[in-house]
């Protein structure tokens, strides 16, 4: 199963034509449809949609077609409709003129004051009246279909795109654990040895003899004691899990965003305790780079489905 990013768009449009196209002709007049879905990261589905009043009666059937096909963004529905017309304007029809008409007598008998319709009144009542008229549930969900499909395809498209540095940021994150492993037990020893020759010099400058038996024994448990503190074995193997599990859930796709947000957090953390039990330069370093490549991924992480 493909990895699917949060982030897409998609479009299409629809041209309608009238069915009887001559001059005594009252029907619909021909129309383009346009529709277009834009999505982007959030923590769940929140969708929008901004429609003529024509169409806002297809509103739940979008929507039930969005939630069966994306689970997770910020997704933006946006329709038009674009009347086309030989003048350049929708001609009213003479019954449409008598209506008015006799609409407006009838208001002005009651409300003297009444303002009188103006001709761009007219013919914004006429566009309506006959993009009103059009059926548009033939035309709407197929072409809401196939955009739909394309933001799909985008997404997909835009999550591979994301899969593949993801796996970059892995392989540069699995060399910088290899070059800490043999750091580890190297430091450990380094670090015990050097707590046990100041045990033996302080008992030196203060007693002048020779460091006892005991003392010595009390010296390699502080140094031991030390030197697991300092130890981050633990932490790179555990690094190495969480690297191994990323990598399975790329494998895998689906809807994996928000575990792989999860992970992510647990990188950080092993990076950042490596960093802080660090005490040498070399060490740092790595943990300072691995820290920069995890909120790389973390960026990218936010946009996965």
């Amino acid at each position: 199963m493909p990895v699917y990013s949060m982030t897409g768009y998609a479009s299409a449009q629809h041209s309608t034509a009238n069915p009887q196209p001559n001059a005594e002709s009252r029907g619909p007049a021909a129309a383009q449809l346009g529709l277009e879905v834009r999505s982007v990261n959030s923590r769940f589905l929140d969708l929008t949609f901004r429609l003529p009043e024509d169409l806002r009666q297809f509103e739940p059937v979008l929507r039930d077609l969005i939630i069966g096909k994306l689970k997770r963004g910020k997704v933006e529905v946006r329709a038009s409709i674009e009347t086309a017309n030989a003048s350049g304007v929708t001609e009213p029809s003479p019954k449409l003129l008598q209506r008015l008409n006799s609409a407006q007598d009838s208001i002005k008998s009651w409300l003297p004051q009444a303002c009188p319709l103006s001709v761009a009144d007219v013919l914004r009542l006429a566009a309506s009246e006959q993009s009103g008229a059009r059926d548009w549930s033939e035309d709407l969900m197929p072409l809401a279909q196939t955009v739909v499909k394309e933001l799909l395809s985008a997404r997909q498209r835009e999550g591979a795109r994301l899969s593949a540095m993801l796996g970059e940021r892995l392989e540069q994150l699995r060399a910088l654990a290899a070059q800490a492993t043999p750091l580890v037990p190297q430091l450990v020893e380094q670090q015990r040895q050097r707590f046990l020759d100041r045990w033996k010099e302080a008992m030196a400058l203060s007693e002048g003899s020779a460091l006892p038996e005991a003392a010595q024994d009390r010296a390699l448990t502080e140094a031991t004691a030390f030197a697991i503190r300092i130890d981050v074995a633990e932490e790179i193997t555990r690094l190495n899990s969480h690297l191994d599990e990323i990598e399975r859930l790329l494998k895998k796709g689906g809807e994996v965003g928000k575990r792989l947000d999860f992970l992510i957090q647990e990188l950080h953390r092993e990076a950042n305790t490596m960093g802080s039990k660090s005490t040498a330069l070399e060490l740092t370093h790595i943990s300072v780079d691995m820290k920069v490549l995890i909120e790389q991924m973390r960026e990218q992480v936010q946009n996965i489905e």
